[in-house]
């Protein structure tokens, strides 16, 4: 999920909205010669993401940072262990794991006509650093994810959200603050990670793709070296049978068109959101179709299995802590440099139910626009499945009020994107 105050640089990705052309026919990375992928990505992803579960997101369960809501330094997952110390850390954060997603979500998200779960995982639980205030414990539930996902009819991507030195210094990466990834070993390590994961779970057959490393910051990062590590890890990913997935790194979506020739199985994964500048968050319910409907139009256009691999009902940047903990929104002018678009009442927490019916219906058009514009390419994953109280977000209560279609084909809004 894109972070607290995205930059200048995270925002190129949104650069070319105002450049679409029409879509051209995608030519589309076959599995290597003759192998047979798990999922076959010429049919369309739905699927939706299994975020705050093994990476904390203080907006996402708020229940697990209230007793620092007026500070106390705690807004990630690195603080929130930091300050507790180990051992207190890792009790709670058990609970969390063995309570958060069960198998009945699982069975939840298939019933909804869903095929694929994209599951977050942070690099110390897979290899942890010493020194690093982590605690582990997670990696072995997301072993018995991947047998109730089989048991569920589901398949996973598995999701390396968190690299050492933080790849783009938002909270979702583990760690808030500065990027440290491509300093020292971290790419190293990073790549030993995903090859743990390929030998650990890439044969188990609920796994059909990995992603290779979330919202690497590239404005900020060394994009030759960016790439570079793409090409590595595909290399090290490429006889496992799975579909290798990478981000384009707020790049744009259309900036690895002319880029990956010779590799096969790759997934580009981009990430939708009209809501982290003022711009976008200015824009009316009508703006905000037709640009997801031109950013669908662009998906399209890559040459590659595209997917967005996460978007949301989100119309306004008001959920509780969104931004980061104890900051503000942009949509109601309380985020720093932010100007008044209008008010968060009813939006900042709460329930699908609770929200007005001017709400529901504008969320219900933009999340339909955009199941139409993303299906013009590969496919989705929603972000994401529940959230404690951020109802534009919360998948599960969406569905259960309406506001995402069911079946995922039908239309109350149908023809949004023609």
């Amino acid at each position: 999920m894109l972070g607290n105050s995205l930059s200048t640089a995270a925002l190129a990705a949104f650069a070319l909205l105002s450049t679409f052309g029409d879509a051209a026919p995608a030519a589309i990375t076959p599995a290597k010669r003759g192998d047979t992928l798990k999922f076959d990505y010429n049919e369309k992803v739905r699927g939706v993401n299994l975020g705050g579960w093994f990476v904390l997101e203080p907006w996402i369960t708020p229940s697990l940072f209230a007793e620092w809501a007026n500070g106390g330094g705690v807004v990630d997952e690195w603080t929130y262990c930091q300050t507790l110390g180990y051992s207190e850390a890792q009790s709670r954060l058990s609970a969390h794991w063995n309570s958060w997603i069960t198998q009945d979500d699982f069975n939840q998200i298939a019933a909804a006509g869903l095929n694929h779960v994209r599951i977050p995982i942070g690099y110390w639980s897979v290899i942890p650093v010493n020194g690093d205030p982590y605690v582990q414990g997670a990696y072995s539930i997301l072993g018995q994810a991947l047998d109730w996902a089989q048991s569920a009819g589901l398949k996973v991507m598995i999701d390396l959200h968190g690299a050492k030195g933080s790849q783009n210094g938002f909270d979702n990466s583990g760690h808030y603050g500065s990027i440290g990834w491509q300093q020292g070993d971290t790419v190293t390590h990073t790549k030993n990670v995903l090859n743990k994961i390929r030998d650990d779970h890439a044969s188990h057959p609920a796994v059909a793709a990995i992603e290779l490393l979330n919202e690497p910051l590239g404005g900020s990062l060394n994009m030759d070296g960016v790439r570079q590590f793409y090409m590595d890890g595909w290399g090290n990913l490429q006889d496992s049978n799975v579909a290798i997935t990478f981000h384009d790194a707020f790049q744009g979506v259309t900036s690895w068109n002319n880029w990956g020739a010779g590799m096969w199985a790759l997934i580009l994964d981009t990430h939708h959101y009209e809501i982290f500048d003022q711009g976008s968050v200015s824009m009316s319910p009508n703006e905000h179709i037709s640009t997801a409907c031109a950013f669908g139009s662009q998906m399209a256009s890559t040459g590659k299995w595209t997917i967005a691999g996460e978007w949301t009902g989100g119309i306004t940047d008001c959920a509780k802590w969104l931004n980061g903990l104890g900051k503000g929104a942009r949509y109601d002018g309380s985020f720093p440099g932010s100007s008044y678009v209008g008010s968060c009442a009813g939006k900042s927490t709460g329930t699908v139910a609770g929200l007005s019916s001017a709400d529901k219906y504008n969320i219900g058009r933009f999340i339909e626009a955009q199941l139409d514009a993303f299906e013009m390419a590969s496919g989705w994953v929603f972000w994401t499945w529940k959230t404690e109280s951020a109802p534009e977000w919360h998948m599960k209560d969406l569905l259960a009020n309406g506001l995402f279609p069911q079946p995922l084909t039908s239309r109350k809004y149908p023809g949004q994107c023609s």
